[in-house]
């Protein structure tokens, strides 16, 4: 009886492990992706639009943690806050109060900067109709296998938005140039997002398939900014972007948060204003997509029946440019960084400011100590 009992056991937990490994392989092979891309685009200039640079860099540090490749994200920055003249920290984006986290970082590689952040700069990357002498590293070199993250921040109204107070795009452009990528085959899946005011009429004119979009606000909202640093003298962020990278922090490569998660990232309790989605274009239930598949990297992989040996140093003959004779360099594997390490990474403060308000509190306190010892009679000494 008690061997009956532990093989009906066995049985049970061997096709619980069955099902859970078709379910894994299932949402695994479910997007039919092979690579990722992201673009991500800061329309705003001058240093009060502080918080625009950050937001565009924030979403740049999260998806590179996630895996996107430097050769896969397209940035575009249309003002250099880090080398303004009154950055207190030169070199140096903030996005946490105190200056706690540095989101410019010592990797940044900008693709289009300042006056080159243009609306038809932004559409040309989209349809990939660039001149001939334009680099990789400003082209979207996607294909029918690439799921695109699309990401716009900047001031905006009802259905434009604005790149550098000089000129706009328009709703209507934007939903063409997505109908444009999907004719010419440049996208699998594609997720855009938008932090500006009144975001949700920037996907209502959207009619290309496979597409899902995020808006911080709906029409007449106004999408707000959040944490103001007195040492910079601006707001760090706009509180969804806050939210949303909040969020972001805890996904892992491994994760299998959904996107119906990021729909719920930022409550109007804590953005004041309603942000907004729009699913009807998808055509997977937004429950089944992980947030890695847009945020995250999948890499083209080739399956071999021979056998590779990793164990001994790889042998590379060069040819000598000097006597010409051959020299054999060895080069071994290194040891990666464990995933464990990688995920989570929390920022360290270097330098101490005082929090808000305790300046002025301290003055506060000198002038009710000086009133109590020498009365109001000796005012007229201070000032």
């Amino acid at each position: 009886m008690k061997i009956l009992t532990l093989f009906s056991l066995f049985v049970t937990y061997s096709s619980g492990n069955s099902i859970n490994i078709e379910e894994n392989a299932g949402q695994f092979f479910s997007s039919g992706h092979t690579n990722n891309w992201a673009v991500l685009v800061c329309t705003s200039r001058f240093w009060f639009n502080y918080r625009h640079v950050a937001n565009t860099l924030s979403v740049y540090r999260s998806v590179k943690r996630l895996g996107i490749p430097d050769s896969h994200i397209v940035l575009m920055l249309a003002d250099d806050m880090a080398c303004n003249h009154r950055n207190p920290k030169p070199a140096t984006v903030f996005s946490h109060k105190n200056m706690e986290l540095n989101v410019y970082g010592d990797d940044v590689e900008v693709d289009y900067r300042g006056y080159e952040v243009t609306v038809e700069n932004f559409l040309r990357v989209l349809t990939g109709r660039l001149p001939p002498s334009t680099p990789r590293s400003k082209r979207l070199l996607s294909d029918d296998r690439s799921n695109i993250l699309i990401y716009l921040t900047g001031h905006g109204g009802n259905g434009f938005l604005k790149f550098q107070d000089s000129e706009e795009i328009s709703n209507v452009e934007l939903a063409d140039a997505f109908e444009q990528m999907w004719q010419k085959r440049r996208y699998n899946e594609l997720l855009f997002i938008i932090d500006t005011c009144q975001g949700a009429s920037m996907y209502e004119r959207f009619y290309s398939p496979n597409l899902m979009a995020l808006a911080s606000s709906q029409v007449g909202e106004d999408s707000l900014s959040h944490q103001p640093d007195l040492a910079i003298g601006v707001h760090l962020m706009d509180r969804y972007t806050f939210y949303l990278l909040e969020f972001l922090e805890d996904i892992h490569p491994a994760s299998k948060s959904n996107m119906n998660d990021l729909f719920k990232v930022c409550p109007k309790s804590q953005c004041v204003s309603t942000p907004g989605h729009r699913t009807d274009l998808f055509l997977r239930d937004p429950g089944s997509v992980l947030i890695t598949d847009f945020f995250g990297s999948v890499r083209k992989i080739e399956i071999t029946m021979e056998t590779i040996n990793l164990t001994d140093p790889i042998q590379q003959v060069e040819l000598s440019p000097v006597n010409e004779e051959l020299q054999i360099e060895k080069y071994s594997y290194a040891d990666q960084l464990p995933v464990s390490e990688i995920i989570h990474q929390k920022p360290k403060q270097r330098d101490w400011h005082p929090p808000d308000g305790f300046i002025l509190g301290l003055w506060t306190l000198i002038l009710l100590v000086f009133f109590k010892t020498y009365g109001m009679k000796h005012l007229k000494h201070i000032f």
